[in-house]
């Protein structure tokens, strides 16, 4: 995967984006029972809202907790929330998720580029990257966490059966293939189950094909009445609910980024021995464990990375794969001259 680096290396451009080339909708929930889940669609999963008077449970001041009668006086008063719920019926132990992903093609040119000279080293390393692996290793990467389910989040959490079915819609092929997700787990891409499905989509993002297009299901199956758990809003401003569900065309659903953001959880690349795959991001950032593991002082960033491999610089093999995993993510990825 060596390349030969340029005599002189370009200058950076101020104008680069990728079109990302995983492309996922976003997901509808709705509900089936398990001995049924191959023979009805379910009904589609609608949120619920509660008005609830909870305690006061967050830490409080020194002040407060040195004071025994402003604690009581803290405590008495009323916690009032209105959230949004989500709930399998009483009569329904299984989740239906479902979503479909769109794999394109032409990572190796940039959509928007301000430098020529930059687009060809660029374009130059790219096809090598794709002449020498195929895409393969992000593609068994890819594929391996439509198996695992690794998208329901979650909902994955608890479940006593997790079943994955892919279907190939683009065409006339229409192949299909069925998983068990907790068979095959979510810390490891060592697997041989999902090969046909990972060589079907490194051929469209290798420029094979034009693209590929899969329709994916996952059952879930947590329990009758269980709670389920759509993407959460960003509530940006006080309003009447503390908790907003997402909801598209009234059945609760899940974020195309969530769903994105499982996908190409495939970086096993940030350390020598890491605990578990993160997703692709710039600085390996892990927002819920407030870590960025690529920093740039450590010189395993993406830029530091990408700005050596698109000038036709030389980087470690695995570099390369995280670097190329970032411009399927795509992009906006200029460099300022200030």
């Amino acid at each position: 995967m060596a390349k030969k680096a340029t005599s002189t290396a370009t200058a950076f451009p101020s104008v680069l984006a990728f079109e990302k080339k995983l492309v996922p909708s976003d997901a509808r929930m709705s509900t089936v029972d398990w001995n049924l889940r191959n023979k009805t669609d379910g009904q589609p999963l609608k949120l619920q809202e509660k008005s609830v008077r909870g305690t006061i449970s967050n830490r409080l001041s020194t002040k407060l907790e040195k004071d025994p009668a402003k604690l009581d006086a803290e405590v008495e008063k009323p916690n009032l929330q209105t959230v949004d719920h989500c709930a399998l019926p009483a009569d329904c132990d299984t989740l239906k998720l479902r979503f479909t992903l769109k794999v394109l093609s032409g990572v190796q040119q940039p959509s928007a580029c301000n430098l020529a000279d930059f687009q060809s080293t660029y374009a130059a390393a790219a096809n090598a990257y794709i002449q020498e692996t195929g895409f393969r290793e992000l593609a068994i990467r890819y594929a391996t966490n439509l198996a695992n389910a690794r998208f329901l989040w979650r909902n994955r959490v608890g479940a006593e059966a997790i079943e994955v079915v892919v279907t190939q819609v683009d065409g006339d092929e229409n192949k299909s293939w069925t998983f068990d997700a907790k068979e095959i787990g979510l810390q490891s891409f060592e697997q041989e189950q999902s090969d046909e499905l990972a060589e079907i989509i490194a051929a469209s993002l290798a420029g094979e094909r034009e693209f590929a297009l899969f329709d994916v299901v996952a059952y879930s199956k947590l329990g009758q009445g269980q709670e389920v758990y759509p993407s959460e809003e960003l509530v940006t401003e006080k309003g009447s609910k503390s908790k907003v569900l997402y909801a598209t065309d009234g059945v609760a659903g899940m974020h195309s980024q969530k769903i994105g953001n499982a996908l190409r959880t495939i970086d096993t690349w940030y350390q020598e021995s890491p605990l578990r795959p993160i997703a692709v991001e710039a600085y390996g950032a892990v927002t819920n464990l407030g870590t960025a593991y690529r920093k740039p002082t450590e010189k395993n960033d993406f830029y530091t990375l990408f700005d050596k491999f698109g000038q036709g610089g030389t980087i470690d093999p695995d570099q390369t794969h995280y670097v190329m995993a970032m411009l399927v993510r795509g992009g906006v990825f200029g460099k300022s001259s200030k």
